[in-house]
């Protein structure tokens, strides 16, 4: 299971079962069992699943993971762990692991506020990246969006002293929502006077790029821990 079923709360993810590519599931057999971290109900020893000792930050969702294998190869004095259900983008992106020889990246495939819950220690992380999180744009979902304000105080919580929290959506009312929740967070401080440049180590997807041509927004928020 990628969540405990005893726990009752709004999900905001539907698991599905997606279509693995062969290399995908070549990459889930010969990389899994060194990049794919198990769901545990105890604090992860980040030093002993990377080997080093180094700032820790963690992605929700990370899709496919191109993003992700981006941000990691330009940042290799820093960790990363991501955190994805679905299994083509995990095995997706344990193939770019492979293909770019990432030391400095760990995968978790569970529910991101269950990880967050049990495997994060508090103050333990240097940031947080939630880019482009389902919008559940039909006004009865909004219910289900991810960044509501008890998950983001759990994110808050995670966060080290100085520690920065990167969302990013396309989506324009759910930044709005962002903005208001994250703004009414006491632990956490706006980077910017609202919505922040966009910060120059995250790269324009595809998707992201098609949409800037068809004249649609995209909002970037960063926000630090007091």
């Amino acid at each position: 299971m990628l969540y405990d079923p005893t726990e009752h709360r709004i999900r905001s993810f539907v698991t599905r079962a997606g279509r693995l590519s062969i290399a995908q599931a070549r990459a889930l057999e010969e990389l899994g069992p060194k990049f794919l971290l198990a769901y545990a109900k105890a604090p992860l020893d980040f030093e002993q699943a990377f080997g080093r000792k180094a700032p820790v930050i963690l992605e929700i969702g990370f899709g496919m993971g191109d993003t992700t294998s981006h941000i990691a190869k330009g940042m290799p004095e820093k960790d990363f762990i991501g955190v994805e259900v679905h299994t083509p983008g995990v095995g997706s992106l344990l193939k770019q692991i492979g293909e770019q020889g990432l030391s400095n990246l760990r995968l978790i495939q569970h529910d991101a506020v269950e990880v967050l819950n049990q495997m994060i220690p508090p103050g333990s992380l240097a940031g947080v990246h939630v880019f482009f999180p389902d919008p559940w744009h039909k006004a009865r979902h909004n219910k289900r969006r991810l960044l509501q304000p008890p998950f983001v105080k759990l994110l808050a919580e995670r966060l080290a002293p100085g520690g920065y929290l990167h969302c990013a959506t396309d989506w324009e009312d759910y930044a709005v929502q962002m903005l208001e929740v994250l703004g009414a967070e006491p632990l956490l401080q706006n980077t910017a006077e609202g919505y922040a440049p966009q910060p120059a180590y995250r790269p324009l997807t595809k998707f992201e790029n098609r949409g800037i041509k068809l004249g649609h927004g995209v909002w970037d928020l960063v926000f630090t821990r007091k």
